[in-house]
């Protein structure tokens, strides 16, 4: 299983990246290669095309109807159903109300077959080629889903990989996030801008997630283009005694 790091800026694009989008790959017994995304935010389908041809991919994964994490679902709907090489279907898998959440977006006044939405329901588990994903809630103001992937590993047997999604400390986060071999968490706020509960985490919260959840390496992602990531990473490392680093676009782990 790899992950690549698409887009990462909390919030909005910033300068230097789009927002949410994590490309996953992996590969079948028969060598296939699978590719599912993680949130498809605000400019994220243009650099995505760097890694990835987006009407080949096998799923795309919503974590929340935000649109620094669905809005480019928007744009995708358009890239698939009018490319010159035919129209193409994409499945993704997202919380209730997500093809209204697209048609919203498209300003239209339903969705098109080119993004089959189906809702997610904890604890039951997808199956995408060599991939198996389940997902929890978590606590942000809209519904709003952490996922853990489980595939085979680089080095054999087999590895997961959990993405938080956007959410404050909660129950469900660090069950979900206990042993992963990478844990994908987002990290809004610092301690010391004292920002809203129940939205983010801050630095020193994501740390503290990951200890708690004994994960082997923590990536700290969502970043908003006002702070410094290096802050963010600074806070964290004060909680978490693993291995951890700030995500930025084109960063490849393999798990």
């Amino acid at each position: 299983m790899r992950l690549t790091v698409v887009g990462c800026s909390g919030s909005a694009p910033g300068a230097a990246s789009p927002a949410s989008c994590y490309l996953v790959e992996a590969d079948d017994a028969d060598g296939r290669t699978w590719r599912v995304a993680l949130d498809l935010g605000s400019g994220a389908l243009g650099p995505l095309q760097r890694y990835a041809d987006p009407r080949l991919l096998d799923a795309i994964l919503i974590s929340h109807s935000h649109a620094d994490h669905c809005a480019d679902l928007a744009v995708m709907d358009v890239y698939l159903k009018y490319h010159p090489d035919g129209e193409a279907s994409v499945p993704v898998h997202g919380p209730f109300g997500l093809g209204g959440r697209i048609a919203e977006l498209r300003g239209v006044a339903e969705t098109t077959a080119a993004l089959p939405v189906t809702a997610w329901q904890p604890g039951a588990p997808v199956t995408v080629g060599p991939l198996t994903v389940t997902c929890a809630a978590v606590a942000h103001p809209v519904p709003a889903y952490a996922m853990r992937l489980t595939g085979p590993s680089e080095s054999g047997g087999e590895a997961t990989l959990v993405y938080s999604g956007d959410t404050d400390v909660c129950d469900g986060l660090a069950e979900l996030a206990w042993g992963a071999d990478l844990f994908l968490c987002e990290a809004s706020f610092l301690e010391e801008e004292d920002g809203p509960r129940g939205l983010h985490l801050t630095g020193a919260r994501a740390g503290a997630v990951a200890q708690e959840a004994s994960v082997g390496r923590l990536l700290l992602t969502h970043v908003p283009p006002w702070t410094d990531p290096n802050a963010i990473v600074a806070e964290a490392a004060e909680q978490f005694t693993g291995p951890l680093q700030a995500a930025h676009p084109g960063l490849r782990r393999s798990l």
